[in-house]
């Protein structure tokens, strides 16, 4: 493939992930935006493979083949609320990458550099072997937390920012021995990895499963900047661009959502609130007061007589695959003509835009799925407020207790509605440990058990 060729392949492919990104800013264009993405990168991909001459070499064509095996079965197989697992171990194998290909550079240099070129190439491949071993460690630890494999609460070793300014110093010190050194610095360099994992993998650790949203977008963020630094490495302007479009848009969408949270970035990231899963963690006021149980039926009655209606979903939806009746029990609902719209918070499920795509493949439909900031002021005008395995995102200790760990973070007002059903398993206090006392509250009704069990007897009385 001739020079020209190839940069006039790197520039479709550019403008192709730029309209993927804009198209994804939509649930709407949110598909077309997939295409575009898909479209890009096998313009890339073939591009690369022709000019280094991949199509000729059996070996490589066979990684490519069996690699995109793999990618298409996962891809297909994995469930909706296995997903953040899957971006988190995605992001992984970008950190590996970038490990690795600049180890390979550093042993076997494309080009001989001297002087300022060959600083700025070495400056180049030792901060792309940092942020990708970071990467890499913090995403395993990312995907562990999520997959259940490692708790969810937070490790807080004593003195832990002191321990990272200390490795931080120490992968600073051992990069100016790498570029005094040159080649022969291999071991600064082996060293300086084995660091940075460490560093990824207490940074994550230091976090809390309330928080895991925001480490998965930070994530993203990291891998496009080791994928940029590849970039740079291997003189690859379209590695370079590509990293700089998911390092930038995953830095904002994680200041986002941590303004969606009421936090800063830096608390999210050198810290994190929350407890292990179903314990209550320290601070917070001690919610006093009865849950009181419902039923299917008396929700199916409340149901007939309510004019608007909103739902709220959650993580708890998103596993027990509950969107499918859900979706019918909208259409029979509007079919009567009350008004049902979709309450949905930034940081809810496990992934940015979890409860988004789990709508919409539900097929429904994009108008009546609103945002916080577009809902929030119509919960006191709603008759009934459906919660379906949410917890953290409808807690008014966010607004009411200052001592709470969620305190300052906006949240859904379910309860300022007539009346409140919570669909939940059982009493426990939720993924971030956080006690709730909109179950407490006297309009707050709670339907125990799975939610798609639930959900699947208040579609039959409704039908009936």
């Amino acid at each position: 493939m001739t020079t020209s060729l190839l940069a006039t392949s790197y520039i479709a492919a550019a403008v192709l992930f730029i309209l993927s990104l804009k198209g994804l800013s939509n649930p709407e264009t949110a598909r077309r935006g997939n295409q575009f993405g898909a479209i890009g990168m096998l313009v890339a991909v073939l591009a690369v493979a022709v000019h280094a001459g991949v199509i000729t070499s059996p070996t490589l064509l066979g990684a490519l083949a069996v690699a995109s095996v793999i990618g298409a079965l996962v891809a297909s197989r994995v469930a909706m609320t296995s997903m953040p697992q899957l971006v988190a171990i995605l992001h992984s194998f970008v950190g590996a990458a970038a490990v690795l290909v600049g180890i390979s550079n550093h042993l076997a240099p494309a080009v001989e550099l001297a002087g300022a070129e060959r600083t700025i190439h070495d400056v180049e491949t030792y901060l792309g072997i940092f942020i990708g071993s970071l990467t890499f460690t913090g995403s395993i630890i990312a995907w562990g937390k999520l997959q259940g494999v490692i708790r969810s609460k937070p490790l807080m070793l004593p003195g832990r920012h002191l321990l990272n300014i200390a490795m931080i110093a120490a992968c600073v010190w051992l990069g100016v021995l790498y570029l005094r050194g040159g080649h022969e610095a291999l071991p600064e360099l082996l060293i300086m990895t084995a660091i940075a994992g460490v560093i990824g993998i207490h940074l994550v650790m230091a976090i809390g499963g309330a928080d895991m949203p925001v480490v998965v977008s930070m994530l993203n963020s990291y891998s496009g900047w080791a994928a940029s630094a590849a970039g740079f490495m291997l003189s690859n302007d379209l590695l370079i661009i590509t990293g700089a479009l998911v390092g930038s848009s995953g830095a904002i969408l994680s200041y986002i959502m941590c303004r969606a949270m009421n936090r800063s970035f830096l608390s999210v990231i050198l810290g994190g609130f929350g407890a292990e899963e179903g314990a209550a963690p320290a601070g917070g006021a001690v919610v006093e007061g009865e849950l009181v149980p419902t039923t299917a039926a008396d929700v199916v009655s409340q149901l007939k007589a309510a004019s608007s209606v909103i739902i709220v979903p959650g993580y708890g939806m998103a596993v027990a695959q509950a969107q499918h009746p859900v979706k019918e029990i909208t259409q029979i609902l509007r079919g009567q003509g009350k008004q049902v719209r979709f309450a949905i918070h930034p940081v809810a499920g496990r992934l940015p835009g979890h409860m988004n795509v789990l709508l919409a493949e539900a097929n429904l439909p994009y108008d009546i799925v609103l945002e916080m900031d577009e809902i929030n002021e119509d919960f006191p005008t709603t008759d009934v407020v459906l919660v379906i395995g949410a917890n953290d995102i409808v807690n008014p200790s966010a607004l009411d207790d200052p001592s709470s760990p969620i305190a300052g973070m906006p949240v859904l007002h379910a309860w300022e509605a007539a009346s409140c059903i919570v669909f939940k398993r059982g009493k426990g206090a939720g993924y971030a440990g956080v006690e709730n006392p909109l179950f407490f509250k006297p309009r707050t009704r709670m339907l125990y058990g799975d939610a798609k069990k639930s959900v699947d007897a208040i579609l039959a009385l409704l039908k009936a």
